[in-house]
């Protein structure tokens, strides 16, 4: 009899978990399912499909990187596009469809990302990206440049600035660091309760150490997208959630995906040990636009007020209703401010 009980009671606390899982599934479904209802003025726009012309060019380590010379041939000034962690060179998808008719654009694929080769865990650095970009200056940039950087791409730009400060003011005339930071990120709290952060914070590490260790089982389950993905990425990296592209956020997906989990982990820590804010003073040589969305979550607005501080020449802009990839959500915004800084580093290179 007790024994009976006691299986009714699993049961029955089974069947209620399971049908709690059902709803919670539906419930996901039916967002998603409105959401994708709306009307998705991107739905057309050929994401992943702009071109220039490909390069493959060899790192000092023997890696091969992924590199495309687009735009204007003999514009008098390039503009190179430094993508961000888990994503590629097509996350600069708006701004190389407006910039490639005036300049010309060297976008390339940082380490590990995109079409770009695998290195091991050990050359997944900040460091090793900032000697990756030095090498795309030196190969594909011939005279004056404007070096823009998303996230990690513009920890790869500090990078470079303290590895390399004599190119700034000389070949490179301005700099852009779009959503990005010069330290501290493992104090982010992703906007949750104290309490709660320092839940997530404990449990990072082991998930990307699992990441590490079984990155092709992990792969697997996440070569379909789901809702689930679907909605916490609109919800962490888009700030006017409500009116994101349901198509942009697919397309945002479609890049983290492709990224396997192993380059995930491997460079988690370089990004949790980033401190470059000393090498920030180089910045000042050169017109610099600091851009940063005012709901970031991932690296904060005060993360850019810092950069600001140090580089009291530069010009913050601050995108309201806008998260972290606030040059694919707000495109328009950040070509202005891209606009603007080329236009001071034409001025200056005459």
């Amino acid at each position: 009899m007790r024994t009976r009980r006691k299986v009714g009671i699993a049961g029955a606390v089974f069947g209620a978990a399971s049908a709690g899982v059902a709803a919670a599934t539906l419930a996901k479904r039916y967002a998603v399912g409105r959401i994708r209802l709306r009307p998705d003025l991107e739905a057309g726009e050929p994401f992943g499909e702009l071109r220039g012309r490909p390069v493959t060019l060899t790192t000092s380590d023997g890696l091969q990187i992924h590199a495309e010379v687009d735009g204007v041939e003999d514009a008098p000034l390039t503009v190179v596009l430094c993508h961000g962690y888990c994503l590629s060179s097509d996350s600069w998808h708006y701004q190389r469809r407006v910039l490639r008719d005036s300049y010309r654009l060297v976008v390339w694929d940082q380490r590990c990302h995109g079409l770009s080769a695998r290195a091991p865990a050990s050359d997944c650095t900040i460091e090793r990206l900032g000697e990756d970009l030095a090498l795309v200056l030196d190969e594909l940039v011939p005279g004056p440049c404007v070096v823009v950087g998303h996230s990690m791409g513009g920890m790869t730009i500090m990078a470079l600035a303290e590895r390399r400060p004599e190119l700034f003011g000389d070949k490179i005339r301005g700099v852009s660091l779009i959503a990005t930071s010069a330290g501290k990120l493992a104090e982010i709290t992703l906007g949750l309760p104290a309490l709660v952060s320092k839940v997530v914070n404990l449990a990072v590490p082991p998930a990307v150490s699992v990441m590490r260790r079984s990155g092709a089982l992990v792969d697997r389950g996440r070569q379909a997208g789901t809702d689930l993905s679907f909605l916490a990425l609109r919800h962490l990296a888009f700030g006017d959630s409500k009116s994101v592209s349901p198509t942009v956020v697919d397309f945002v997906e479609s890049m983290i995906r492709a990224t396997p989990s192993e380059v995930i982990a491997d460079f988690y820590p370089a990004l949790m040990s980033h401190d470059k804010l000393t090498a920030l003073d180089v910045l000042n040589k050169v017109p610099t636009a600091i851009i940063v969305g005012e709901g970031d979550w991932l690296t904060p607005l005060d993360h850019s007020r810092a950069i600001a501080a140090a580089v009291p020449t530069a010009q913050l802009t601050t995108v309201p209703e806008t998260s972290h990839l606030v040059q694919l959500e707000r495109p328009d915004a950040v070509n202005e401010a891209l606009r603007e800084l080329l236009k001071r580093a034409e001025r200056e290179n005459t």
